[in-house]
């Protein structure tokens, strides 16, 4: 395992005080400074390539208490008030050779707090009660170094002014994190590097992995300063990538799920013919008239007020879990009170009032119809570059559901598209046990997750835990 942090081991700490060192040439280099607020220890790391400014505290001993395993928290300066939170832990095994992986939550507007406390980081609250986490035996960092980044900017703990109104504009931000995050920890940066997401990670999975194909492209022909990111692997569970497949299987699946009829069948039948006659041409028109954010606002406004909106109304259901109701959504909260508490806020070198989810971010992104985007092309294009695919979905979760990820895995362009459409499904196990159905073909893997709503980790944490490493290890994933 890396050491913890040698350079704060190197100084005795004293209220106020500072010292400095630098760090490597080129794209590396940066000045490292260190102070001490509230009795805790900052690292602030001002990296000259991007002018972003790292403000972070090492070992906090919140969440991953396994010996020996380091940990850094805190902020990403973008320039101005424009701060983005970050929470890096090392992998429990073997972490000077681990990948990296970065988990990013969806939304759009919701903080990976909640993927690294309810879904796959080193801590959870197992017992409901709980007001404390316990360790997670099945946290992705088993495996790989996790890295959780609250964005856009006002996401979670992220904070400063909310000039982020679509996929395309969050993606320089992440970027430059990374950039700067090489520049500090340079002993990642020349490993493979994984994104996994969910949800609106249907968007933002696609866009940041073409963003980084991109400017590693441009790196290496000398028109860009900056590092490498050596992406390997993109996974993506009960994703939202593109309205117009997904809108008409959100019709379908409130009928046919396999868990209980949401809708009845003249409902049904209601509902698809307001998707084909008011929905699908507003839709069509978005994704015809590219840049035109009044048409894409208008077909998300009216797709949710007359499909999405109306099936809630008339069904008691929880929209993350079809099996639970309305009013007792799946997993618990309880993790919130705990980033609420001012000592653990401290400890991990984050400022303000943690918020789950962001309404004005969200409003932001409707305002640009980014919703009503397909971002098919683009995952295309992620799958034709060579990068491991994993496309997931747990089958319970009716907002992303599994129809709608089948029917756009399906339609992906890429030089195995024929075969992976015709191909049956098979059984994915886990030591034995069915935990699924999958097919594969080339570098992209479809996975349907048995009783797992929206949050795949959550319900079924040892298959997450076994997909998330095949993916990492760029391979298709396999039954065991």
């Amino acid at each position: 395992m890396v050491e913890p942090s040698t350079r704060l081991i190197a100084f005795r700490w004293k209220e106020g005080s500072a010292a400095s060192s630098d760090v490597s040439e080129g794209a590396t280099r940066g000045t490292t400074t260190f102070v001490v607020r509230d009795g805790i220890a900052h690292t602030i790391f001002e990296h000259e390539a991007t002018g972003a400014r790292l403000d972070y505290v090492s070992n906090s001993g919140i969440c991953e208490t396994t010996p020996g395993v380091a940990q850094h928290s805190g902020y990403l300066n973008v320039g101005g008030k424009e701060n983005l939170f970050f929470w890096f832990f090392e992998a429990r095994h073997n972490a000077t050779a681990a990948p990296l992986a970065a988990w990013f939550n969806g939304g759009p507007g919701c903080s990976s707090m909640v993927g690294l406390f309810q879904e796959n980081g080193p801590c959870n609250f197992a017992n409901n009660n709980a007001t404390v986490p316990t360790l997670n035996p099945y946290s992705f960092n088993e495996y790989a170094n996790m890295l959780y980044i609250d964005q856009p900017i006002a996401t979670g703990f992220s904070y400063g002014d909310d000039n982020v109104n679509s996929t395309l504009s969050s993606a320089p931000y992440i970027w430059r994190l990374l950039q700067a995050f090489y520049s500090q920890f340079p002993q990642y940066k020349n490993r493979d590097f994984g994104i996994f997401t969910e949800s609106y990670g249907g968007h933002y999975g696609p866009q940041f992995a073409s963003y980084f194909e991109q400017q590693n492209t441009a790196i290496a022909a000398g028109k860009l300063k900056g590092l490498n990111i050596p992406l390997v692997a993109l996974g993506i569970n009960n994703g939202w990538y593109d309205a117009i497949l997904q809108e008409k299987a959100t019709v379908h699946f409130s009928y046919n799920n396999t868990y209980k009829p949401l809708i009845t069948a003249s409902q049904h039948t209601s509902f698809l013919k307001t998707y084909n006659d008011q929905c699908l041409p507003l839709l069509e028109q978005c994704n015809a008239l590219e840049g035109n954010n009044t048409a894409c606002a208008n077909a998300q406004d009216i797709c949710y007020n007359d499909i999405d909106f109306s099936v809630i109304s008339v069904a008691d259901f929880d929209a993350y879990d079809v099996r639970a109701p309305f009013n007792n959504p799946v997993p618990p909260k309880n993790y919130m009170a705990y980033l609420q508490q001012d000592d653990v806020v401290k400890k991990i070198g984050a400022q303000g009032m943690y918020q789950e989810c962001n309404a004005g971010i969200y409003e932001l992104f409707q305002e640009t119809g980014d919703n009503s985007r397909s971002y098919l092309p683009t995952l295309s294009t992620v799958v034709q570059s060579g990068i491991q695919t994993l496309i997931w979905a747990g089958d319970a979760d009716w907002i992303c559901n599994w129809f709608g990820g089948l029917a756009s895995a399906e339609a992906l362009t890429y030089s195995g598209s024929t075969a992976f459409k015709k191909k049956a499904v098979s059984n994915y196990t886990v030591n034995g046990a069915t935990g699924g159905t999958f097919k594969t073909e080339g570098n992209l893997s479809w996975l349907r997750v048995f009783g797992a709503g929206h949050e795949v980790p959550y319900y079924q944490p040892a298959l997450a835990l076994q997909a998330f490493k095949q993916t990492m290890q760029k391979k298709t994933i396999s039954s065991t």
